[in-house]
């Protein structure tokens, strides 16, 4: 079993279907899932180019996914712990509903609110840019969270939303760290000391999410993983390092793969380019860890985390 913290296809899903297709995922069930994941976060991507109308797009998204999984048997939409070992007993893989980037909330708790009714249980704070909760990785002010993220960070708990810090800056990272205590994840992101990405995170940050007991997914972007020559081995050793560091209960899987949006260049990690490359992955991971803790980096460790935050 597999729990991808991580993936972006409810854009595709919302792109295919505004085209007139149905049941996209049933019908590329296994193109992107296979016999290997099991639970999934669906994120639903604030993308640069909808900032503007990002609360209606990210509805839209919501909206045709929720349509999607209906007419999809083989999925399941889940929103507690216990829903999805229950879907996962029954051979459904189960979903979840993950915000990535916060511009859908505007500067409104009420709005935050109205999306975990919708069934969103993961808010990444941002994306790479600015929005009304803090600065992301790529904004030059370098800001952390505002007086409004703090706030978002209160209601998260008191509904039972994962604090998601990838694509955050380190200023706004540390500001989560001293305002929450709650276990937090970094869903999609590597280790800055095998690769120094902006996206990835420094030995002092992955220490602090496993003091927190949160868990960090590891990411198979190429630019994350190694700057000239991304490989599935490369990859692999951001796992090892991560689980050396701090302990194998503090990783785990958010793969992010990409390639199959409209923008995609081609550019993947050889040897790990898409999901049907998952048995390589854990082939590599038989050599290095225990069957316990195999389980618990493929799945336990995300359920542990979605288990004491979300219920």
């Amino acid at each position: 079993m597999i729990f991808d913290a991580h993936c972006d296809l409810p854009t595709y899903i919302y792109e295919k279907r505004k085209e007139g297709k149905n049941a996209v995922l049933e019908n590329e069930f296994a193109k992107f899932f296979g016999k290997y994941i099991t639970s999934r976060v669906m994120a639903v991507w604030s993308r640069p180019e909808k900032r503007a109308t990002a609360l209606r797009y990210a509805l839209e998204v919501v909206n045709t996914l929720h349509k999607d999984i209906i007419e999809s048997p083989s999925f399941a939409f889940v929103t507690t712990t216990d829903e999805m070992r229950n879907a996962v007993k029954n051979g459904k893989v189960a979903l979840w509903l993950g915000l990535e980037g916060g511009e859908p909330i505007e500067d409104s708790l009420d709005l935050l609110e109205i999306f975990y009714k919708l069934g969103v249980r993961v808010l990444t704070l941002t994306w790479n840019l600015r929005n009304a909760i803090g600065d992301g990785t790529f904004e030059r002010t370098k800001g952390g969270l505002t007086n409004f993220g703090v706030e978002v960070l209160g209601k998260a708990e008191e509904l039972g939303i994962l604090i998601d810090v990838s694509h955050l800056n380190e200023q706004g990272f540390w500001n989560v760290i001293e305002t929450t205590a709650f276990p937090i994840i970094a869903s999609h992101s590597n280790a800055y000391s095998i690769c120094e990405h902006v996206r990835n995170l420094k030995d002092d940050q992955i220490k602090a999410i496993s003091e927190r007991k949160g868990v960090i997914g590891v990411s198979s972007i190429p630019a994350f993983v190694d700057k000239e020559a991304p490989t599935l081995e490369k990859m692999v050793n951001h796992i090892e390092y991560i689980a050396d560091l701090v302990g194998y209960k503090y990783v785990g899987f958010g793969f992010d793969f990409v390639y199959y949006l409209s923008w995609w260049k081609g550019e993947s990690v050889k040897g790990f380019e898409n999901e049907e490359r998952i048995p390589a992955l854990l082939a590599k991971l038989d050599d290095l860890f225990s069957k316990k803790e195999i389980e618990a980096i493929t799945f336990g460790n995300f359920e542990r985390v979605f288990e004491r935050v979300i219920g």
